[in-house]
C-alpha cells in the first residue's frame, strides 16, 4: 500500500499495460508480473528492472548526481535525455515496437531491439 501511494513511485517508476491495455498490478506473490515474461535471461531481468525503476545512465541521472557533465540527449533534439524520451521519441533508437509501446510486451520488444539503451557500460547489458 505504501508503495501505491508514494509520490516517489509516480516520478519513477514505469507504470506498464498489459496486452489488454490495462495497468499491471505491482505485486511479487507467484513471481510478480515481471518475471514470468523475461524468461531465464538474467541481463533481461536486471536490464527491465533498471528501465521500470528509471535507475539507469542517462541524461537525468547525470544532472542529478553530476550537474556538471554533459546531460543533454546524443540526438540534440531533447535538452535532457529521460527515459520517456529514449522510449518515444528518440531519433537514436528503433520503434519497431511503437503499436502497444506503454507495455511490457513493446518495453521487451525495445530492449531487444535496442541492446545499448539505458545500460551502464556500454553494450553491456
Amino acid at each position: 500500500m505504501t508503495f501505491q501511494a508514494s509520490d516517489y513511485k509516480r516520478r519513477n517508476f514505469l507504470d506498464l499495460n498489459n496486452n489488454d491495455n490495462q495497468p499491471i498490478c505491482t505485486t511479487y506473490s507467484k513471481g510478480g508480473v515481471w518475471l514470468k515474461h523475461l524468461g531465464l535471461s538474467n541481463s533481461m531481468c536486471a536490464h527491465v528492472t533498471r528501465l521500470i525503476m528509471n535507475h539507469v545512465p542517462i541524461g537525468k541521472y547525470w544532472l542529478r548526481f553530476f550537474p556538471k557533465e554533459f546531460f543533454a540527449c546524443m540526438c540534440r533534439e531533447y535538452p535532457i535525455e529521460m527515459r520517456r524520451h529514449i522510449l518515444f521519441d528518440c531519433a537514436r533508437y528503433k520503434k519497431s515496437w511503437n503499436s502497444k509501446r506503454e507495455s511490457l510486451k513493446g518495453v521487451l520488444m525495445f530492449l531487444e531491439f535496442n541492446l545499448r539503451a539505458f545500460c551502464f557500460q556500454e553494450g553491456i547489458t
